[in-house]
C-alpha cells in the first residue's frame, strides 16, 4: 500500500542520481557541522546552506524536467569523474601485491612491473625510454 503510494507519487518524476546523493550527504554534513561549531554566525550560515542543499536535492528529485536534471548531472559527473577514476586506480594499485607501479621519467606514463626482481631495467612502451628501478 505504501509502496504503491510512492510509486504513483514518483511516476513521471526525475528521481535520484549522483548529484542528488552528493547534495543530500553534503547537506547532512553541513547540518552536523552547524551543530558542532560554537560560533553563532558561522553556525547559522552552515545551517542555512545545509537546508538550501536539501531543498535543492528534493526539488531535483521531484522535478518533471528530465532534460535539465540530466544536463545538471552530466556537468557534475564531468567534474567528478577524473577524481573518482584517479582514486579507483590508486586503490587498485595498492591492492595489487604482485606488481610495482612506476612513472616514466620522460613522459609520465604509469608502468606496471613484477615485484621481487630486485633491480630491473624498465622500457617505457609509450616513449621507449629505458630506466632502472628497484622493485
Amino acid at each position: 500500500m505504501i509502496r504503491n503510494f510512492f510509486s504513483r507519487l514518483m511516476y513521471g518524476r526525475y528521481g535520484s542520481d549522483m548529484l542528488s546523493l552528493v547534495l543530500v550527504c553534503g547537506s547532512l554534513i553541513l547540518w552536523l557541522l552547524s551543530g558542532l561549531i560554537q560560533v553563532d554566525a558561522l553556525s547559522i550560515i552552515l545551517w542555512a546552506l545545509s537546508y538550501a542543499a536539501m531543498i535543492w536535492s528534493i526539488f531535483r528529485m521531484f522535478s518533471r524536467n528530465y532534460a535539465k536534471r540530466r544536463a545538471e548531472n552530466d556537468r557534475f559527473m564531468e567534474l567528478v569523474t577524473p577524481m573518482i577514476s584517479k582514486f579507483q586506480r590508486k586503490r587498485a594499485q595498492m591492492r595489487d601485491k604482485d606488481h610495482a607501479y612506476f612513472r616514466c621519467p620522460s613522459c609520465g606514463q604509469t608502468l606496471r612491473v613484477p615485484k621481487g626482481k630486485n633491480r630491473i631495467s624498465i622500457t617505457c612502451r609509450n616513449c621507449g625510454n629505458v630506466f632502472q628501478k628497484k622493485t
